[in-house]
């Protein structure tokens, strides 16, 4: 009999309805703003003759390329991600959305938030609801001591805080599309 874990099926197709605002907002961007603007550079650079030396022309032609191929992207994933838009009914569990700071072995405060993978920012402590530590946190309660199995080995937490709006610490900048 062996004592291993099963994995925890992928939760990745969840987002914060911020999340799925950043997609859409990329979305409007490339396909309104940044693909007619390719595509007039395209189009200026095959006026001026021979395409297959045309530096400009086949730069465009392969950005073209790149902005259709994240635009179908973006849209097949905005189909496919299901929004958690409201708080859970325990709001002092740790539940996908969530800001938690958790106070270390050591005293050191921790703050992350619980996101899906398409909002995963490591810099602003965004971490995937599958990382080993979300799944370790997820259904634990605030003032909740765990141990959680991180790659680096058995690591124990307190859960000093869990919140479902955004807190004063978070300063994670709103994605700006120009």
């Amino acid at each position: 009999m062996t004592t291993e874990k099963k994995p925890l099926p992928r939760r990745a197709h969840l987002i914060t309805p911020e999340g799925l605002q950043a997609l859409k907002d990329e979305h409007e961007f490339l396909w309104r703003r940044e693909r007619p603007k390719v595509t007039q550079e395209v189009s200026d650079a095959a006026k001026l003759g021979d395409r297959s030396e045309n530096a400009e022309y086949i730069y465009g032609k392969k950005r073209l390329r790149q902005i259709d191929s994240r635009v179908r992207f973006l849209m097949k994933r905005m189909d496919a991600v299901t929004v958690v838009d409201r708080a859970p009914s325990e709001p002092d569990k740790v539940f996908f959305g969530a800001w938690i700071e958790l106070e270390d072995d050591a005293g050191e405060l921790l703050r992350y938030r619980i996101v899906g993978e398409d909002e995963i920012d490591l810099p602003h402590n965004y971490i995937s609801v599958d990382a080993p530590l979300a799944r370790g946190l997820l259904g634990k309660c605030e003032g909740d001591d765990v141990s959680v199995r991180l790659p680096k080995g058995e690591t124990e937490y307190y859960i000093a805080r869990v919140v479902y709006e955004r807190p004063e610490w978070d300063r994670r900048p709103t994605p700006v599309f120009d």
